[in-house]
């Protein structure tokens, strides 16, 4: 099978493959890059393009060895929309490009593959090489042009040997299905996400048949990333378990949520874009680590072995969800975690009476978070389609 030949490449290598790892316990993935580097400076929001690997290389390997540092078992390479069509409809006078020069999917990707191979070194992490949506795919090109804009990253990834391909942030079923046959090619463990909530993907198919549409591709994880928060979407990848389990299906399931709570826009298909305060005023919902804690456990229950952050995810987030899931990863944690104590445990050194009294979870587990902004809404009663 595809698994077992995935299996024995990693052993032969002396480093244990995704599949394996996923047979064996949860997968820790790495956060937000687009979103975050967009605050520390990097990416221009609006093309959300990825200049940044060729203007400022250090800045993307900081933030690699964040998540790397926060316990990450998985480092994507810094590639979303960084295919040729997609690049084409900014180009070297967009705003944001600081060189003023046109750069091709090729340089971009291989640009990323190197830089986050240097940050991984002989650290025990696997590197993906990561597709999102094309706009090939909404122009009504095909099938043929859809995955020839694939195949110029592929060939990068192959080139760079990354660990494993994924097909992320995608919202139609049929584009998921043309990179999974394509990234089928590569022999590599191939994962795909949606950016999908409850009503299905953005055509009207239903969130159980795209996940067994996936699975019948050939995906060995399928799951969802962005647009939703984790409570929704947990609640979508329980309708594709559910599925999945009806077709004897058993693909691993992953999950990477946003890190803003917005249950109101769970019925939405564009997710937080129908917020009023996307994307410059989304810091009140902002996830707490407790928070994350809770959506770890609750994935980790509901059988998902994959489990990650997108935007909005920060280091310390993915540190939540690595200190969560340590007990069944061996006891492993980042280095991060030697500066920090699950619940407020460091608090019991502090020389401050205050602080030593919320040294506990219980502390914690009781706190309900306050905005401190009087007057302000706790959810949008008007969403920007409305």
């Amino acid at each position: 099978t595809s698994h077992a030949v995935a299996w024995l490449h990693w052993e032969q290598m002396g480093k244990k493959g995704l599949l394996e790892r996923l047979q064996e316990g949860p997968v820790v993935g790495d956060g937000s890059y687009v979103r975050t580097l967009e605050k520390r400076g990097y990416v221009m929001a609006g093309p959300y393009t990825t200049e940044v690997v060729m203007e400022h290389p250090g800045a993307v390997k900081q933030l690699h060895r964040e998540f790397l540092r926060a316990g990450a078992d998985v480092l994507q390479a810094f590639t979303f929309w960084s295919t040729d069509d997609r690049l084409s409809l900014t180009g070297p006078d967009a705003p944001g490009n600081e060189s003023g020069n046109s750069i091709t999917c090729k340089e971009m990707n291989t640009q990323a593959c190197t830089i986050v191979k240097e940050v991984v070194g002989d650290a025990d992490v696997l590197v993906c090489g990561g597709l999102s949506n094309t706009p090939s795919y909404f122009q009504g090109k095909g099938k043929e042009a859809v995955q020839q804009e694939f195949r110029k990253q592929v060939e990068v990834f192959m080139e760079q040997d990354v660990d494993f391909v994924l097909a992320e942030f995608i919202g139609y079923i049929e584009e998921a299905e043309w990179a999974i046959e394509l990234l089928k090619t590569t022999a590599k463990p191939v994962a795909c996400t949606l950016r999908i909530g409850p009503i299905g993907d953005n055509s009207g198919v239903p969130p159980g048949e795209c996940a067994v549409r996936m699975a019948k591709a050939g995906a060995d994880v399928v799951g969802l990333n962005c647009k939703f928060d984790p409570n929704t979407c947990l609640k979508t990848v329980r309708m594709m378990k559910e599925a999945l389990e009806q077709e004897g299906l058993t693909p691993y399931l992953m999950v990477q949520p946003l890190g803003f709570h917005c249950p109101e826009v769970e019925m939405v298909h564009e997710g937080y874009g129908m917020l009023p305060e996307n994307p410059f005023a989304l810091e009140p919902r902002q996830l707490t680590r407790f928070d994350v804690h809770h959506f770890a456990r609750a994935a980790f229950d509901l059988g998902v072995r994959y489990i990650g952050g997108c935007c909005g995810f920060e280091p310390h987030h993915i540190r939540a969800i690595s200190e969560e899931l340590s007990a069944e990863r061996g006891g492993r944690l980042g280095e991060a975690s030697k500066k920090h104590v699950p619940w407020g445990g460091g608090l019991a050194s502090s020389v401050l009476g205050a602080n030593r009294a919320k040294a506990s979870r219980e502390h914690w587990e009781s706190v309900r978070p306050a905005s401190g902004r009087p007057g302000h809404p706790s959810l949008q009663t008007k969403l920007m389609d409305q």
